[in-house]
């Protein structure tokens, strides 16, 4: 059986076989390249089309996650948003609406490949508008620079990255949509990580360095997230993945 242990002021289901680092990293290395390879599949499918509903999309996704890629569990809540349901943090459920010939859409998954977490999102722009494109495209840039402050600054808190991050979407000349930057993430749904949801996220009031171990000494791994939007005209984006890790 897992047993729970305690640090960082959160905590975290150790697992009795899971124990080697170089496991866990190669684990949550490959889950995040299936998602990315599921994502690819959905771009090369047209699954995110005009005249169907975010639901039908959604539908479509499970199926090809599951009869593709073997992923038959999400470890949270399919997110698919388009047109104002774009602006909707993930704790929000806006009614099911039919995509546009002209939306901005995205995606928010998070598939289990062999009993490793994946999270992964991103923003698809259906037609020309300039102004959706450039959201689309700042995504990855502001990702890119809050990973690189994380980098740079060995003892960085939850509430610091936050901080920086939604300054940075600001300085783009986009508001911030959500109410958190990111999360730990492993081989636990880490919504059953009870007891400290605060120091579990990266947001206001995480005020504990990010980098530590839990109490086997197993590394804290972390998930980056930026959701930006322009309220003006009702859109929003969404980009997702692994922070400290990548391939």
């Amino acid at each position: 059986m897992p047993h729970w242990t305690a640090t960082l002021g959160y905590r975290r289901r150790v697992s009795p076989v899971i124990d080697d680092e170089s496991t866990r990293v190669a684990g949550l290395l490959e889950a995040q390249a299936r998602a990315g390879a599921l994502f690819d599949h959905i771009d090369e499918q047209a699954i995110v089309r005009a005249s169907v509903t975010e639901s039908a999309v959604n539908k479509q996704i499970r199926d090809l996650a599951a009869d593709r890629f073997g992923a038959s569990r999400h470890w949270h809540k399919r997110v698919v948003r388009s047109g104002p349901n774009t602006l909707e943090p993930y704790a929000k459920n806006p009614p099911d609406r039919t995509i546009t010939d002209d939306d901005i859409v995205f995606l928010d998954l998070g598939p289990i490949f062999a009993e490793w977490e994946a999270d992964f999102g991103r923003t698809f722009v259906l037609g020309d508008d300039p102004v959706k494109l450039r959201l689309r495209d700042d995504l990855p840039v502001l990702f890119e620079a809050g990973r690189a402050f994380f980098t740079d600054n060995a003892d960085v808190t939850g509430e610091q990255l936050f901080a920086h991050v939604v300054g940075l979407a600001e300085q783009a000349g986009w508001e911030w949509g959500g109410t958190i930057a990111g999360h730990l993430l492993g081989e636990f749904p880490h919504d059953d990580a009870a007891g400290d949801h605060l120091h579990s996220c990266v947001m206001p009031g995480s005020n504990r360095p990010m980098r530590g171990v839990d109490a086997a000494g197993r590394i804290a791994h972390w998930i980056l997230e930026i959701h930006i939007v322009d309220r003006a005209r009702k859109i929003g984006g969404f980009y997702e993945e692994l922070l400290d890790l990548r391939a």
